[in-house]
């Protein structure tokens, strides 16, 4: 039987104390990058995730002020609407807020899913008063 000897050459460790010193690499900038890009990367995830939760908050709050408004017809899907605050009480109309001179909060819109999209704030709607803060 003939044994195959591999050279010591090749061997991934010293075998002699002749051998050349091995300095172990050191990783502590490899490290350094690794974690600073990591923790960029995730911090960059929380504040878009951070945005989207703030905004799924306020379409909330705005579909259950539309939901809980004195609505007096069957709103049309993909119509638009106006909310008014009209003696304290929140109402939906049709009518727009330059011909109708009462307290105008938004336009919406009534989409296919049931949902109101908000088109826009009136510049008087302090959006923290309507709903209260959400603190994070």
């Amino acid at each position: 039987m003939s044994e195959t000897k591999v050279s010591k050459a090749f061997l991934p460790y010293p075998v002699s104390t002749l051998s050349p010193r091995i300095i172990p690499t050191d990783l502590s900038s490899f490290k350094s990058r690794g974690i600073s890009e990591v923790e960029r990367e995730l911090q960059q995830k929380l504040t878009e995730i951070r945005e989207q939760y703030l905004a799924t908050i306020d379409h909330f709050n705005w579909n259950k002020l539309v939901y809980e408004a004195d609505i007096n017809f069957e709103p049309i899907v993909g119509e638009t609407y106006h909310l008014y605050e009209v003696r304290g009480r929140k109402l939906l109309s049709m009518i727009g807020p330059a011909e109708w001179n009462k307290k105008h909060l938004a336009t919406v819109r009534l989409n296919v899913d049931r949902q109101w999209k908000l088109e826009e704030i009136s510049d008087e709607v302090d959006q923290r008063s309507l709903f209260g803060a959400v603190e994070l």
